[in-house]
């Protein structure tokens, strides 16, 4: 083979390097875009749906086996299917299509993530806006708080997921013991109830409750919160 064949390996490189170099040089890792979202696996979202959308036969290796970029294609050929079916539909005008498209996305984002639980299967998933719900009655069943909004994230490690909650609370007794006996309501209900594996519940109190609102322990609920 001569040395100006492309095909040339260097001194001491294997042919099975020399395949995953080439791979490696065909799909480099993307650069994130400003507001773009990451997937655990550290992906761009934007990414996985471009080279869904753009690389026809070709099989990112990454891609080809990651199981975050897979939902997230799945996610996407959904999108796709349902917006060509809106526009097969008969007499539907182009604002007609905008609108139901907008409805459906719009529906998609009040869900939230879909969480994995802590199944034997692993075939399991939550919303995450119904998984928030849940925990914020939890925290409200604790005397002097009141969940103000709930996130949860999942950490890439398996099924664990990270829960950031915010509170509003009384001041009739030391911050840390209320907020420990939030955290405690908070993990029973997330591993008992839900079935979800939890890392961290961080709590972050941003408003204090009047000495009336305080009284009560029973959930309590606000329009729109998550």
């Amino acid at each position: 083979m001569a040395l100006d064949d492309p095909r040339h390996l260097a001194d001491g490189e294997m042919p099975e390097q020399g395949a995953q170099t080439a791979a490696t040089s065909r799909f480099p890792e993307p650069e994130p875009l400003v507001g773009d979202e990451l997937l655990p696996c550290g992906r761009p979202l934007s990414h996985a749906w471009e080279q869904a959308r753009d690389l026809g036969t070709l099989t990112d290796p990454h891609a080809a086996h990651c199981s975050y970029c897979q939902e997230a294609v799945d996610g996407l050929t959904a999108l796709d299917n349902a917006t060509r079916a809106l526009g097969a539909t008969k007499r539907l005008s182009a604002h007609a299509l905008t609108d139901r498209v907008v409805q459906a996305v719009r529906a998609e984002v009040r869900l939230g993530a879909m969480l994995p639980l802590d199944d034997p299967s692993h075939d399991l998933r939550i919303a995450e806006s119904a998984a928030a719900r849940v925990l914020r009655k939890a925290a409200d069943t604790v005397p002097g708080a009141r969940a103000a909004s709930c996130r949860l994230t999942a950490t890439g490690e398996g099924t664990a997921v990270h829960i950031t909650m915010t509170l509003a609370v009384a001041l009739d007794q030391p911050l840390p013991e209320r907020a420990a006996r939030v955290r405690r309501a908070v993990l029973h209900a997330a591993n008992h109830r839900l079935g979800l594996t939890v890392t961290v519940v961080d709590l972050r109190i941003d408003d204090v409750l009047d000495p009336l609102d305080a009284s009560g322990g029973e959930p309590s609920e606000q329009g729109g919160r998550r």
